[in-house]
């Protein structure tokens, strides 16, 4: 017997929606798996995040509770040398796995793509061959019912034949307008062939409906704009007609009557439109090109402007989901699905963003409004789209799954590690009320920080978008307990967590003595924190020999302190250790499993502190971090290196002490995403490098356009300290690799020290 999904439940649940019963709001998922061209080279997500020869993530998708995935049945790979040639192998496996789930595929064909070498988006022939393939996939899966043959058709013209992007690298109107009404036709008759299969077909046609604004002087330019977003959905439903507001554009484009006409006797308007919103999406068009970098300077023809993030400019906010999701409704009155919620952005924005679109779609759902659905994107992340994928950097932005698990040094394919938004798509999915403090911030595009230009008034064109404010939340969350107010660590969490919209609390000695149970105790009565994090300790390496009394106090009983307080307050403890764990006995990076052996006291305090964390709150992080520098204190190797160098002065380092340097904004990120993440045990952070303290005194130096005629390098004996060190102390992880390059990071140093 055939199991088509959605054969009975699916009618049920149209004959409730035609009877206005609200159904609840569905949570789906999505992968990030364009295959774009550029040029003669196809950039391909799959591949890159793994998914391509991992079947099992669909096992770990499942868990999440979703109910469907927009899923790539993609031609490029499908059947890249013809239908004759088509390999349906990886497919039929995934497609049939996710069948036995119970998980609804929704199916893509052509993924801001241009499909094989022998077509194109301008190809006459397009939008028929498309049709064949469909066909094909059809007739291959008869129980699939949800289909988006091609998705966000007005975003892949536009960057295909307008900015020139990705192939076939169009800047002209014409252009764009013959890929956006090939595309449109593509979803058409892909449609009719896939109906001829199945008759019962879905079509969900995604969408990037970002607004425009604009200064009075361009209001022409952002109108045009505005009423343009609609035109994949009002060619689809056959509203380009004589008195249509894009008519004239089009055929000013080049486009015939004739061509336009065709749509108007075979439309296919969507059976859900799905909308993909981006903070990214709404724009802001300002003749004063002054105010604003060169790379966001462009034109019409007849003016001359800056194109912006309307967050950056916009002083009363964007219209935003609601408002977005709402106008769609108005226009088409057909049921919707947010088809892609995400932000690249730290754990706790992306959090924000994902319960921001999801309690916007409740409200309107609430008012009438048939949505179905919040699609929860990038589930394994993506990859090099702060550069529109048009380069293979390497750029990855975390999404419910983080890839930059597992020992990638080594070769291995990553492991998908659940994140904190994984733990929310399972409340969502399973009805759960979220009540995390770190949700009662609002996200950075609602806070004064956005604003990075003159802040000027949109509310004439928000205002025609009937948006909504929200309510104002709380006053005062609960906050992130910082531990250690006067050293450079603590600092440091403050300042980002100020910069993130973390409520915290920075504690002196005073305030919390980890040395002190009934401090601790008392502290934590009294704060109510959401987490801990300790940055304490005794530094000094050379005194601790001296005096062994007090770094054992400080570094090993005062955590073992905090972590028992923390287990009985049920409150998450993050923690720091340090590379001075080992001995230096081996040649590779060490990962977290290795043996550790210690060759100093302060050594010796930070491994009897794992042990006695991790005894009383096995739930503690402890992360191993090593050899700090940082743009916020003066006396870190780095600073202290550039100024002697800087003023002529000879400065002395090691040459034979090989260590991983870790610049201090990026491990306070890191651990901070993990400690969001409910991550536990020890962790290894440290900028991926092998350097002599020497070498990297010379390559910050480098990069900073100094002289080192005056860097003098010497073997660490002859440095006259005290305690022993290891001559290699490398970290590297078994966990995940989280940190950028150091060169990278020397980079980042030496601009926010400007």
């Amino acid at each position: 017997m055939s199991f088509f999904f959605n054969s009975s439940e699916d009618v049920t649940n149209n004959v409730l929606r035609e009877n206005n019963s609200q159904l609840p709001l569905e949570v789906w998922a999505g992968i990030e798996c364009t295959v774009n061209r550029v040029g003669d080279e196809y950039l391909d997500q799959l591949e890159r995040n793994g998914h391509a020869t991992r079947l099992n993530d669909l096992d770990l998708f499942a868990e999440l509770g979703i109910k469907a995935i927009r899923y790539p049945v993609l031609w490029e790979k499908i059947a890249p040398n013809g239908l004759e040639n088509a390999d349906w192998s990886w497919a039929d496996e995934r497609l049939g796995r996710l069948r036995e789930l119970g998980i609804l595929p929704i199916v893509g064909l052509v993924h801001h793509g241009s499909g094989p070498r022998d077509t194109s988006l301008v190809d006459p022939e397009f939008p028929e061959k498309l049709a064949v393939f469909a066909r094909a996939v059809a007739e291959r899966y008869p129980w699939v019912t949800h289909y988006t043959p091609v998705n966000e058709p007005l975003t892949t013209a536009r960057f295909s034949g307008m900015y020139g992007h990705w192939y076939p690298h169009g800047r002209d109107d014409l252009t764009f307008a013959r890929a956006l009404l090939g595309e449109c036709r593509a979803v058409a008759l892909a449609m009719k062939a896939i109906r001829e299969v199945n008759p019962s077909a879905q079509l969900v046609q995604t969408e990037d409906l970002g607004k425009t604004y604009s200064t009075p002087k361009l209001e022409y330019q952002a109108e045009l704009e505005n009423d343009r977003r609609w035109l994949s959905l009002d060619l689809l439903c056959g509203r380009i007609n004589p008195t249509h507001s894009m008519w004239g554009y089009l055929k000013k484009c080049g486009i015939s009557e004739a061509e336009l006409e065709t749509f108007l006797q075979n439309t296919c308007p969507p059976d859900i439109i799905g909308i993909n919103h981006y903070l990214t999406s709404e724009r802001f068009l300002d003749e004063h090109t002054e105010n604003y970098p060169a790379w966001t300077h462009g034109g019409n023809g007849h003016d001359k402007y800056a194109d912006v993030e309307a967050v950056r400019v916009c002083a009363e906010g964007l219209a935003g989901p609601r408002t977005l999701l709402l106008e769609t409704w108005e226009r088409y009155h057909l049921p919707l699905a947010v088809t892609e919620a995400h932000i690249s952005c730290t754990r706790e924005e992306q959090l924000r963003w994902l319960y921001e679109v999801w309690n916007a779609a409740k409200e309107l759902q609430a008012e009438g409004v048939d949505i179905r659905a919040v699609t929860v994107w990038a589930l394994l992340g993506s990859y090099d789209w702060n550069s529109l994928v048009t380069k293979a950097n390497g750029y990855y932005e975390p999404g419910v799954f983080d890839l930059r698990s597992g020992s990638l040094s080594s070769g291995e394919s990553p492991h998908p590690r659940p994140t904190a938004i994984a733990k929310m798509v399972q409340d969502l999915a399973n009805g759960h009320q979220l009540n995390h403090p770190l949700l009662e911030t609002p996200g950075w595009w609602h806070r004064q920080e956005r604003l990075l230009y003159p802040a000027l008034s949109c509310s004439a064109m928000i205002g025609k978008a009937r948006k909504k404010t929200s309510p104002m939340p709380p006053a005062s969350p609960r906050p992130l307990a910082i531990v250690g107010a006067k050293g450079t660590l603590g600092k440091a969490f403050a300042r980002l967590c100020e910069v993130r919209g973390i409520s915290y609390q920075l504690l002196t000695r005073q305030e919390m003595d980890i040395t002190n149970p009934a401090s601790v105790d008392a502290a934590l009565t009294q704060l109510k924190p959401w987490a801990v994090v300790n940055a304490a300790g005794y530094v000094r390496v050379d005194d601790a020999e001296n005096e062994p009394h007090v770094c054992l106090q400080v570094n090993a009983e005062g955590p073992a302190i905090l972590a028992a307080a923390c287990a009985q307050h049920n409150v998450p403890l993050l923690t720091f250790s340090s590379d001075l764990v080992f001995d230096g006995a081996v040649s590779n990076p060490y990962v977290e499993t290795d043996t550790v052996a210690p060759l100093n006291v302060y050594g010796c305090s930070k491994v009897l502190a794992e042990k006695l964390v991790l005894q009383a709150y096995p739930a503690s992080l402890v992360i191993r971090t090593s050899a700090f520098f940082g743009p916020w204190d003066e006396y870190n190797f780095v600073t202290i290196a550039l100024r002697q160098l800087s003023a002529g002065n000879n400065f002395v380092a090691a040459e034979d002490g090989i260590v991983s340097p870790t610049y201090v904004p990026d491990l306070v990120h890191a651990s901070l995403d993990l400690l969001i993440d409910g991550e536990s045990g020890l962790w290894h952070l440290a900028n991926k490098s092998a350097i002599a303290w020497a070498d990297f005194a010379r390559l910050a130096a480098k990069q900073a356009g100094v002289s080192v005629t005056n860097l003098i390098s010497v073997p660490t004996e002859q440095l006259g300290l005290t305690a022993p060190r290891p001559t290699y102390s490398v970290l590297g992880s078994s966990r995940g690799e989280f940190m950028p390059s150091l060169d990278n990071a020397i980079s980042r140093y030496l601009e926010e020290r400007i």
